[in-house]
């Protein structure tokens, strides 16, 4: 396990940002090296001494000190105990360091403590003057808005970032995008940063673009994205579309990387007898991940196999997961352990000359589940509900599982509420009490004949527990072109006027969040974007969304907009290219897009894109 702290009692830990920051990882490592062999006596003013050592092992300490007088004489992790910062003139040490990026501060600090003792600080990592924000504290958040990218070009395929200045919504000013693409073996092979000039542009990172521009061969790796000049929020969202080359007919488009490791991830089907699932493993951090520290299990059984190859910093590894387990098939579903040494990461499933890609889950570890979600008020309804497409039965095949998505949950009491698109409900479905191991997969073209969605819903009929994060995979299939997409997400409580703690969920301020803006990308070429559009409603008795779609150039120019209007539980298929003139289309240009704005209530959305062949790629939307 990755010892590092990646949030703490205010949200995420920026310190654990800092350190493995790849700018920061080349100083830090550098400074491994530096200090080899030298007695280190680390000074840790801002409890960081875990993660700093968990990131960078050659620099562990022998004795650790603090100014806490309440942490002297408490076990330091290192087979110690932290001592007290005025001992150090006492303490034998070759190097004094200190994990602050204050040097002048640290220095003065420390100065009549030293003696002949050199100091060292974390001041050789800080990110340059021109990436931070000036006036502000160097461990903002907001001067470490970033993100990791799976990202591919080669002769097969291409790989396409799309998202749009969202930051000028918080008045930021002079935005650029500083990115760093590490290739397979963790190499830097480009740097390079982009300025977004314009209010509400759109944002299009493409990777044949950068393979032409720095004359690269083919790679497959990952690229590290920081915001620089980021207001509002430190997230950073896009959608990533996979495209085949040469006649691939493969089509497909993920979520962005979530920036915080985690201990596990779930939603990972195990592979059909006709398919081939590859887990692209990209190490998020400057140090090896040993040999098999990373594992994975099947869903709810202790049969750990390991990855059994060290990983090196920022290096990409693909983990066959079939070689991993012969005797395990679809419908059963798999765990991946890999202790905090990186973000969310991708699966890749071949079949049939097509591949598809999509994201794995965070499995959170700091959840539980709640006796109170069982009886939460009547005016929550139906409570917590987990919305999806249900594409049409004449054309397509719809599967939905289950999928534990904490490490104590041990059941799933679930049942399926299936709605057409007007809203009206078609059928109500109870699944069990599912235990954690369960190999259900509902096939909902056989429940109904008609498009719509359905809400994934607790039902405690036959008891077991519920923790507020209940998560479903989705797969879908063309029965014409037998192309598949697939995607994942989880339940909230949509559309109540009351609350329960953080529901119905706000990303811009405190619940109840009953506003809705979303991002749809636009089509290129022959390819043409759609979503479906969902009006999850929790209670009865609301009314129509009065939802307006706002069409935006690639300079972030206002071009045309239109209304529509869901009924409570009802859905549509949003298509620019039957909503707008083409003209407007034209003008709005390859990384155009349309917003999604509803003052009324919150929407949820599944987007993607189509080809003349009967292609098409599917993921949840992303909201700003």
């Amino acid at each position: 396990m990755l010892d590092i702290r990646t949030f703490g009692p205010n949200g995420g830990n920026v310190l654990y940002k800092a350190l493995a920051h790849p700018v920061a990882a080349e100083a830090l490592s550098a400074m491994e090296k530096r200090l080899s062999g030298s007695k280190i006596v680390i000074y840790d003013p801002d409890d960081a001494v875990r993660t700093f050592i968990a990131l960078y092992p050659g620099l562990k300490p022998h004795t650790v000190l603090t100014h806490d007088t309440e942490r002297v004489g408490k076990d330091d992790g290192y087979g110690g105990c932290y001592r007290a910062l005025l001992d150090l003139p006492s303490i034998d040490a070759d190097i004094v360091l200190a994990l602050s990026f204050d040097d002048a501060k640290i220095r003065g600090r420390l100065a009549k403590l030293l003696g002949s003792k050199t100091l060292e600080t974390l001041a050789p990592a800080r990110l340059p003057d021109t990436m931070v924000v000036r006036g502000r504290p160097y461990l903002d958040k907001l001067n470490f808005a970033t993100n990791f990218a799976f990202f591919r070009d080669d002769d097969a395929f291409s790989t396409r970032i799309v998202t749009a200045n969202y930051w000028s919504n918080y008045q930021s000013q002079n935005l650029r995008y500083w990115m760093r693409l590490f290739d397979q073996s963790g190499a830097v092979i480009a740097e390079w940063e982009m300025p977004v000039e314009r209010a509400n542009a759109g944002i299009v990172i493409d990777s044949s673009d950068v393979r032409e521009r720095f004359k690269l061969p083919p790679f497959t790796g990952q690229l590290f994205i920081h915001v620089l000049g980021a207001r509002g929020h430190d997230v950073v969202k896009y959608a990533l579309d996979i495209f085949g080359k040469a006649g691939n007919p493969s089509l497909s488009v993920t979520h962005d990387a979530n920036a915080w490791p985690s201990v596990r991830f779930a939603t990972l089907p195990a592979p059909a007898p006709d398919e081939t699932i590859t887990v692209w493993v990209q190490n998020s951090h400057g140090t090896t991940i040993p040999a098999g520290e990373i594992t994975f299990n099947t869903m709810g059984k202790e049969d750990h196999r390991a990855v059994d190859r060290a990983i090196g910093p920022f290096e990409t590894v693909a983990v066959d997961i079939g070689s991993l387990f012969p005797d395990v098939q679809w419908p059963s579903q798999l765990e991946m352990r890999p202790k905090r040494h990186l973000v969310r990461p991708r699966y890749e499933i071949r079949e049939g000359g097509r591949t598809r890609i999509a994201h794995l889950n965070v499995e959170r570890d700091n959840i539980k589940p709640d006796p109170a979600i069982r009886a939460l008020s009547p005016s929550l309804g139906r409570g917590f509900l987990l919305p999806f497409p249900i594409l049409d039965p004449k054309r397509y095949t719809s599967f939905v599982q289950p999928t534990p998505m904490s490490e104590e949950l041990q059941s799933q009491p679930v049942r399926l509420d299936i709605f057409d698109e007007k809203g009206t409900l078609v059928g109500s479905h109870f699944l069990g009490n599912l235990p954690r191991d369960h190999k259900t997969s509902i096939a909902l073209h056989e429940l109904t004949d008609k498009p719509g969605h359905a809400d994934l819903v607790y039902d405690f009929r036959d008891g077991g527990d519920g923790d507020g994060w209940l998560h479903a995979l989705m797969r879908y299939r063309d029965t014409t072109s037998q192309h598949s997409a697939e995607t994942s997400f989880g339940a909230h409580i949509f559309n109540t006027l009351m609350t329960w703690r953080s529901e119905p969920q706000s990303y811009a301020g405190p619940p109840p969040g009953l506003t809705t803006r979303l991002f749809l990308k636009l089509g290129h070429d022959a390819f043409k974007s759609f979503c479906c559009l969902i009006h999850p409603a929790s209670v009865e008795g609301t009314d129509a969304s009065q939802t307006t779609l706002l069409l935006h150039s690639a300079d972030g120019t206002l071009l045309a907009e239109t209304t529509l209007h869901i009924e409570p539980s009802g859905s549509y298929m949003v298509r620019p290219h039957l909503l707008f003139d083409g003209a407007h289309l034209d003008k709005a240009g390859v990384g155009g897009y349309v917003l999604i704005r509803d003052l009324t209530c919150r929407l949820f959305g599944y987007h993607g894109l189509e080809n003349p062949d009967g292609g098409f790629s599917l993921d949840h939307m992303f909201g700003f």
